[in-house]
């Protein structure tokens, strides 16, 4: 008979998959910072409170051990003071004053562990309170302790071990008779019941409390760290916020003025260069965009131009020669935006030497006459005296170059232009001043912004990229440059540069 084929229900691993699941969340807590400082906390705890209490615990018991010896000390010379000795037969007998109880309690005392032996090794007297001490009267070891005390002069303390297991502390010492000279062993001893009984209770008592404290420290210390990493977590949260438009986040500092204030000061300052990195990118984009845009939409009306209505070859000579001159100047506007970009981005390599910065005004000076000539304009250098500084040449002649153009082409006919180079404490001075027609006050604070141009009739004066790689390569050679103008009465350039060290003696570098 054939039965129906039922299919096995599949195994269920939901339970496994559930298991496999936390653990990834376990170890990402063990991973976080907040758990190592807690654990480091509990850890460091953990030693300090077991070495508390070893060190603790050697210090009760050796307080305990020296307390006990000192009371044997003082029951030893209290023994001595009420056993007397017959001056007939020199046996020894216990004196007190049987009418004091206090001295009574004492006697009672100090014959609680007792024991004495006379010079023949006969007991004479001993506790009648614990005979489970009997050992103690061991010839052998009455002997060896009797070979001790005559080698140290010292009595003898040890702990023994009664039969029924109770510790004692005793001192063994010896009583000398004053009328016959016959010596005396005697030992007086006490229970350490009570003192073993102090030392258990405070080990229990602590190795109750070490849970306890650590529990509670597990605690602070998992709280502690949280709060102190608050401080964290807004960073995080800060850094997640940070998107294309969002650059500038900030974080408010909580005025503690720790290291984590102080991370916050470094974050809010990250983001700030940031944003004026990406906005100055997205400036840049911007410029160059509008800056392209025209070229290239006069080349293309040119070249539709001629394509659709030159009917003659010179019409469409004009149009190429136009477009070539378009193009010309749309290379220009390149090359200076690529120059500028790596100096910006310090991707030109600074070949530092110490030259003498007056001769190379003078040599671009004298190259500068013929254009200078050209717009009837009269240049000169003021002064000659040499003049130290550590540059790379080939960027310093750029500076100046486009210092001397800018000042030619501004500067009217019938005006001069003068030049020099001084030294100024620990910096030299490039100056570049002109008679033009200088620049208003209120474009003073942009005029080395890229593509910034002061509004000028003529438009062929200048892509508004000079004075801005002029102040890139300034600053890539952690000088500084300034500017004072007055509409209609010229322009003063000063750059500022550190001057060579003194001792450096190299030779001027010519032109």
């Amino acid at each position: 008979m054939l039965r129906a084929w039922t299919p096995e229900p599949p195994e269920d691993h939901s339970r496994d998959k559930q298991i496999s699941m936390r653990w990834p969340d376990q170890i990402k807590v063990v991973r976080t910072l907040r758990f190592r400082l807690a654990s480091t906390f509990m850890l460091l705890m953990a030693v300090v409170l077991a070495s508390s209490g070893l060190a603790v615990t050697a210090t009760l018991r050796f307080v305990l051990n020296t307390g006990s010896e000192q009371i044997l000390r003082d029951e030893l010379g209290a023994l001595k003071g009420y056993l007397h000795f017959d001056e007939q037969d020199g046996n020894p007998y216990w004196f007190a004053d049987r009418s004091d109880p206090e001295e009574l309690q004492t006697v009672a005392r100090l014959q609680n562990v007792f024991l004495l032996v006379d010079d023949k090794g006969h007991v004479n007297d001993k506790s009648s309170v614990d005979r489970s001490l009997s050992f103690l009267e061991d010839p052998k070891t009455i002997k060896a302790d009797l070979e001790e005390m005559n080698r140290t002069k010292e009595p003898i303390i040890k702990v023994v071990t009664s039969s029924d297991k109770v510790p004692y502390q005793i001192i063994c010492s010896t009583i000398v008779d004053p009328y016959h000279w016959r010596r005396w062993y005697v030992v007086e001893g006490r229970p350490l019941l009570e003192d073993r009984t102090v030392l258990r209770n405070f080990r229990k008592n602590f190795l109750i409390f070490i849970p306890i404290a650590l529990l509670a420290c597990t605690v602070i210390s998992w709280y502690s760290a949280g709060r102190a990493l608050r401080a964290l977590q807004s960073v995080e949260k800060a850094a997640q916020a940070i998107t294309g438009s969002r650059l500038g986040v900030q974080i408010p500092k909580r005025g503690a003025d720790d290291e984590l204030d102080r991370l916050i000061d470094s974050f809010n300052q990250m983001s700030g260069r940031l944003k004026a990195s990406f906005d100055q990118m997205r400036q840049f984009s911007t410029d160059v965009s509008h800056e392209l845009r025209t070229p290239l939409t006069a080349i293309q009306g040119q070249l539709e131009v001629a394509l659709f209505t030159a009917t003659r070859k010179e019409q469409l000579q004009e149009a190429i020669e136009n477009a070539l001159q378009d193009v010309e100047r749309l290379s220009n506007l390149v090359r200076a935006l690529l120059l500028l970009s790596q100096s910006e981005s310090g991707q030109i390599p600074m070949n530092k030497s110490v030259l003498d910065l007056n001769k190379l005004v003078e040599d671009l000076v004298d190259q500068f006459q013929i254009p200078a000539e050209a717009s009837e304009v009269r240049l000169t250098q003021t002064s000659r005296d040499p003049v130290l500084c550590e540059v790379d040449r080939t960027q310093i002649e750029r500076v100046v170059t486009n210092l001397l153009s800018n000042a030619i082409k501004y500067t009217t006919s019938g005006g001069w232009v003068k030049a020099c180079a001084e030294v100024s404490g620990d910096n030299v001075r490039l100056i570049v001043e002109d008679s033009g027609v200088g620049i208003p006050e209120s474009h003073l604070p942009h005029i080395f912004n890229r593509f910034y141009r002061v509004p000028d009739p003529n438009p062929e004066k200048g892509l508004g990229l000079g004075l801005s790689f002029v102040a890139s390569i300034v600053k890539a050679h952690g000088g500084e440059i300034q500017v004072r103008s007055e509409s209609g009465k010229g322009s003063r350039f000063e750059v500022i540069l550190p001057a060579a060290a003194k001792a450096v003696e190299v030779p001027v570098l010519q032109g």
